[in-house]
């Protein structure tokens, strides 16, 4: 094929007989040129459709969507999609991602110019800088995911460079848990402590410390001797929050063995003696307050330190029902059941060890039949 220059972007094949106009699309993430080539039978067709394409261009480049930051369209997303439709403690947390990383490293870029390669630099330079584990940068990874999916959605993007970027690897979560005696032996030390009716609330019946901080004792039943899962309460920042709990699978119903129970009546009526003016709440603190979720955890680990005990955080008095639980033969199913997990999938990606258990069981069952 005999191609020859006829004027700057246009060519012509003498073989073919058609004109081609080179179409200028800017640089790739390498800096190379990325060009289009259209085909027109004509000189006159050839030289209309350059100038519509370069007119084309220079509006768009004119245009407030080609102006536009990953800030400015961050600052949108926040106010129309996630500040309506998401809860305050998802608001506030993408929000300090976006003030402390997001921003200051990507935001001047503007948004039709935003790589894989920015993003993925982007990934490496906050891990070196300030430290943050996978786990936190997954995160990061997931806001700028959603948010780039909705720039497509609304046409100010054609692709979302997401789509090409390796997302941090997610380390598993090795959770903290007490064995029977060691639980046993927390119990013992609590008896009469203000905190023993919140840990044992942790500890026996599996409940988020934002659950047992947001009970509420219209959701106990003592007639049936059943406590309903309904609320949680939550902080982010100085702000505590009382909300509806984690999602639909939280919401449950949940049998009181004997002595929580006893615990529970123990209490309510030691709050109807004691306090003018109760908040109806069912875990308060020393001042008759319900607790801030940060506040027990920090309350909880200082009893532990204080005691020599093996270091769990409360968040893992839940892990040691479920593990018991497991060592009780409970299935899987009906341990996430019972801590609100939204499907056996979760229950399992999170206590590993208790598969791990059930394999080793498994292996020691068939070892014995061949013996």
């Amino acid at each position: 094929m005999a191609r020859r220059k006829v004027e700057r972007n246009i060519s012509f094949d003498d073989v073919r007989g058609i004109y081609y106009v080179n179409m200028d699309l800017g640089k790739d993430e390498g800096g190379g040129r990325l060009r289009q080539y259209r085909t027109y039978p004509t000189l006159s067709a050839a030289r209309t459709g350059l100038r519509e394409f370069l007119a084309h261009r220079e509006q768009e480049r004119q245009s407030p969507r080609h102006q536009l930051t990953l800030s400015d369209w961050l600052e949108y997303w926040m106010d129309t999609i996630v500040r309506p439709n998401r809860a305050e403690t998802t608001v506030y947390a993408y929000q300090k991602i976006i003030d402390n990383h997001l921003g200051p490293a990507l935001g001047d870029t503007p948004l039709l110019k935003l790589t894989p390669k920015n993003i993925q630099q982007y990934y490496l330079q906050v891990q070196k800088d300030c430290g943050l584990s996978s786990n936190t940068l997954r995160r990061h990874h997931d806001l700028l995911s959603s948010s780039l999916r909705t720039a497509v959605r609304q046409d100010m993007l054609s692709v979302s460079p997401m789509d090409r970027v390796e997302p941090p690897r997610s380390r598993q979560y090795e959770a903290d848990f007490y064995n029977p005696e060691e639980l046993k032996r927390l119990y013992a030390l609590l008896q009469g402590h203000w905190l023993e009716l919140p840990v044992k609330l942790a500890g026996s019946l599996g409940l988020r410390r934002e659950e047992l901080c947001g009970l509420k004792w219209e959701n106990v039943n003592f007639p049936r001797q059943v406590l309903y899962v309904r609320e949680a309460r939550t902080a982010f920042g100085a702000t505590v929050i009382q909300k509806e709990t984690k999602n639909r699978a939280s919401v449950r119903t949940l049998y009181l063995p004997e002595d929580i129970f006893n615990l529970l009546d123990a209490e309510q009526r030691r709050q109807e003696r004691e306090l003018a003016d109760p908040t109806g709440h069912v875990a308060l603190d020393q001042r008759g307050l319900p607790y801030s979720p940060n506040a027990l955890s920090l309350a909880f680990t200082r009893f532990v330190r204080k005691h020599d005990l093996p270091r769990v955080t409360l968040h893992g008095l839940r892990h040691s029902f479920a593990t018991i639980a497991s060592f009780q033969g409970v299935s899987l199913f009906d341990i996430g059941k019972a801590l609100g997990h939204s499907t056996p999938a979760t229950t399992g990606r999170i206590y590993t060890h208790l598969i791990d258990r059930t394999h080793e069981e498994t292996l020691l069952k068939v070892s014995d039949a061949l013996k």
